[in-house]
């Protein structure tokens, strides 16, 4: 939901390290073989594909590709793609996040399902769908393609699952990513002169500017939660200044930490409640939408907008240089954590008619054309290239890319919770709800997160238990 490394070599070895901690304990051997739908290997690409001599060819695509920035750039290189492939038309299907989550499921159990997929990573879609068969281990591609050296290990590792389709972090390939992402802090730099307060510095710099924007009359925090995820963005940013650092909130998403049941979890959950509680958000926020939300914010609607770097290019054309953006700016003396990872990786579905021009595909968005293209429409590649040096580190791109290289620098990426477990987006969405209205306290927003991790950790070494 959601440009992991930048140009030069060293920069990029130096940047996985930071991933490198949001992955299970063991690497895995691409290729490996094991039992289950998950372990099969599937046809072996022993060439590099040419799209070109495959015959005339409809690849049917389903992404989530929709806001400007993004749609731009699946645009341009849909038809790049088509152009240098006249044989093959590409049959687009865009979908929003929530939509495709609610209908990909049924259209990859179906007769006729698309070529190349988004499917997000975790539990309850990538595991699931790869644990089914519905999925092509894409590993034999990676080693035609060298994507293997193009990406980090640990961003490849993200979209592994393992060989008996219960864990996802190990095992064989289903997906790369195109973009990086994290969450971020917008600024409206005309609103905050307006109110007297200065672009924050630190954490307690933004705290400390809210109550002072609302004495001017000014939303210190636009924010619509009608979606239900934007809502685990901004806890989970709040859980990471908590918790001081990524790692605690991270082990416990790959199952390795001490759980949910913390004084940082706590803590979030009552700061949340109390920002709504004292109108740093809109009235109503859980009946807002996030578009909606965000097209407030850019007619001045607001000082402050919590979200993540896919959300830049729609910004930056109707804000132009009063636009400003920074990772969360990180608490006196301590370095910057915030939510990231990568964007929703492209998945081939094991029925595709055409995996191989579907490979070729792959490779094609991802490749250093790509992240240039991406780089000019506002969307921050996986892998940035030279376009990332030409960007004015005074605007709000640049500033993306800066961010990017500071929490990389400093390992302060948290993966999404809803990775948690199968079931936990959707619970967690609700329950967070819950906060903002007031309906639900923070130690029992910390309770319920604990009984459902907690729960289905021990499923996990059950099975474990019965496989043996």
């Amino acid at each position: 939901m959601k440009a992991h490394r930048h140009h030069r070599r060293g920069q990029l070895r130096r940047s996985c390290i930071a991933l490198g901690a949001l992955l299970l304990a063991a690497a895995c051997v691409p290729g490996t073989d094991g039992s289950g739908a998950a372990g099969s290997q599937g046809a072996a690409a022993t060439a590099v594909p040419d799209p070109g001599k495959a015959g005339k060819v409809t690849l049917t695509v389903w992404d989530q590709q929709t806001r400007g920035g993004a749609n731009a750039q699946i645009e341009r290189l849909n038809k790049e793609f088509e152009h240098k492939y006249p044989n093959v038309t590409i049959k687009r299907v865009a979908r929003s996040f929530n939509d495709l989550k609610k209908t990909l499921k049924l259209a990859l159990s179906g007769d006729n399902p698309p070529d190349v997929v988004q499917a997000n990573q975790g539990y309850s879609d990538m595991v699931a769908f790869a644990r089914a068969g519905m999925l092509t281990p894409l590993d034999s591609y990676a080693g035609l393609y060298s994507w293997n050296t193009r990406f980090p290990q640990t961003l490849l590792n993200l979209n592994r699952v393992s060989p008996d389709g219960k864990q996802f972090g190990t095992g064989q390939l289903y997906g790369i990513s195109q973009e990086g992402e994290y969450i971020g802090v917008y600024y409206n730099k005309k609103v905050l002169r307006k109110a007297g307060v200065k672009p924050p510095q630190t954490w307690q710099d933004l705290t400390g500017a809210l109550p002072k924007l609302k004495k001017a009359g000014q939303l210190p925090i636009q924010f619509g939660n009608l979606d239900k995820y934007p809502a685990i963005h901004t806890f989970g940013v709040l859980q990471g200044q908590a918790a001081g650092s990524a790692e605690p909130v991270r082990e416990t998403v790959f199952g390795r930490g001490g759980g949910f049941d913390t004084e940082a979890t706590r803590e979030a959950a009552r700061t949340l409640a109390d920002w709504a509680d004292k109108g740093y958000f809109p009235k109503g926020a859980n009946g807002k939408g996030y578009d909606d939300a965000a097209k407030q914010f850019a007619d001045g609607k607001g000082a402050f907008l919590i979200t993540g770097t896919w959300q830049l290019a729609d910004l930056r054309e109707p804000m132009g240089d009063d636009l400003g953006f920074m990772p969360p700016p990180p608490a006196e003396g301590r370095q910057p954590v915030t939510t990231g990872g990568e964007g929703l990786p492209w998945s081939i579905t094991s029925k595709s008619d055409h995996p191989e021009v579907a490979a070729a595909y792959l490779d094609f968005l991802t490749d250093a054309h790509a992240s240039k293209v991406m780089t000019e429409e506002g969307v921050l590649p996986v892998v940035p290239g030279k376009a990332a040096k030409q960007l004015d580190p005074e605007k709000a791109d640049g500033q993306m890319f800066a961010g990017w290289q500071e929490l990389n620098a400093a390992d302060g990426l948290v993966p999404y919770l809803d990775y948690t477990t199968p079931t936990f987006y959707d619970t967690l969405s609700a329950d967070l709800q819950g906060v903002l209205s007031g309906k639900l306290s923070p130690g029992d927003l910390a309770a319920r997160m604990q009984k459902e991790y907690a729960e289905f950790r021990a499923q996990q070494r059950a099975d474990g238990e019965d496989a043996k």
